[in-house]
């Protein structure tokens, strides 16, 4: 055997430098990253050239070695969120039987569809991690009755097949019951690049109540909500709005926070890099993420990383971590609701004081680099039947 024990295929819509798709692409990238370096795995990764709108300025069709994975960037003939790409299905279809495990990110788009369906016509077994798109927020959104159709035709035999790796108790239950059978599905969190240790923890003054969303800008994020919510709070604040999205929806929130009369409270600063990330979550006081839906939320691990404590919905992946840890508060997403919380929460400085002291280190040894890859190749093992049944 060679020194090298697994040849491991990773395939997705878009893979870094696409920082636009925001946390599931930091996810792939991350995971791809530690088995190559810590699993002694030869890992590659297949995906486009997605980059939103655009297409990412790199050689199309040819091997890029990124921190130890050999990634190749096929050219897509249709965009978001489509992703159309012969030239992929070409290559999995003649190299597939050379990789030990072929695990597939994401769903609905046609790059994880007709991959999962190459691999069930080669007879090979494949993981999916969906990455929140098999959600009933996902499912029932816009398009529902195409989704619906597209399911019953091909999705559900295809998916029926798929050793699921999913993120969180949350997703698993909405796995099954949206699948309504017993499919096989696995647990395990995501690696999230977090705040090195040294760095200089600080708690801002508490004479105003500094409030951050960090995410993706967009309606699963229930924005709204907070937005309503800051309308009546007594208490003097100011929220931060780090991400990118659909200009035509940030605009649309733009437009409400002024009927709302609360733009004076709001800084609008666009994505941030990861080097400045830890930086800015280490200058608020309270991480707040009222979504519909999130299967994980890697924000959620970075800001307590910092030991900057969290507000978030119950459907949110994390909430049950957040609550047996004692590190933030679960909240109904309901604009009152949340008001109530922020302004109680606001009184709460020793224990904001203590969640940013205890927090990180419960993070650095809940998720250890070496040990996530262990249990992420003990999963991989356990799915080492290839030929489908």
């Amino acid at each position: 055997m060679s020194l090298l024990q697994y040849n491991v295929l990773h395939i997705s819509a878009s893979y870094i430098p696409a920082y636009i798709y925001g946390g599931p692409t930091m996810s792939v990238s991350q995971l791809a990253q530690n088995l190559a370096k810590y699993g002694n795995c030869n890992v590659s990764v297949y995906t486009t050239t997605a980059n939103g709108k655009t297409e990412l300025d790199i050689t199309p069709n040819s091997v890029h070695h990124i921190n130890g994975v050999q990634v190749t960037y096929f050219k897509r003939i249709t965009k978001d969120h489509s992703h159309f790409s012969p030239a992929l299905y070409i290559a999995l279809w003649k190299n597939i039987h050379t990789f030990d495990y072929i695990h597939l990110h994401a769903w609905w788009h046609l790059v994880s569809v007709v991959s999962a369906l190459i691999c069930v016509l080669k007879g090979k077994k494949f993981i999916l991690s969906p990455r929140g798109t098999l959600s009933t927020y996902s499912f029932n959104n816009r398009t529902s009755f195409l989704k619906k159709i597209f399911h019953q035709c091909i999705g559900e035999p295809l998916l029926c097949r798929a050793n699921f790796l999913l993120t969180s108790k949350n997703e698993e239950t909405e796995i099954k019951l949206l699948l309504n059978k017993s499919v096989k599905t696995y647990v395990l969190p995501n690696f999230v690049k977090i705040a090195n240790q040294d760095i200089h923890l600080q708690i801002p003054d508490f004479g105003t109540f500094n409030l951050l969303f960090l995410s993706r800008v967009e309606e699963k994020k229930g924005i709204e909500f907070l937005f309503y919510a800051l309308e009546n709070l007594t208490i003097s604040y100011q929220l931060t709005i780090a991400g990118t999205g659909d200009i035509t929806y940030i605009e649309k929130l733009k437009k409400l926070a002024k009927i709302l009369n609360i733009q004076q409270n709001l800084n609008w600063i666009g994505q941030v890099n990861n080097n400045k990330k830890f930086e800015i979550l280490n200058k608020h006081h309270l991480l707040i993420l009222p979504s519909y839906n999130e299967n994980f939320a890697n924000v959620i691990i970075e800001s307590l990383s910092v030991g900057t404590a969290v507000l978030i919905t119950p459907n949110v992946g994390l909430a049950d971590f957040v609550e047996k840890n004692n590190l933030g508060w679960i909240c109904p997403q309901n604009q009152n609701a949340i008001k109530n919380k922020i302004e109680f929460i606001y009184t709460q400085t020793e224990k904001l004081k203590i969640i940013k002291s205890i927090a990180p280190k419960i993070i650095y040894a809940a998720f250890d680099i070496e040990n996530l890859t262990k249990q992420y190749l003990n999963f991989y093992k356990s799915t080492s039947k290839n030929k489908i049944n």
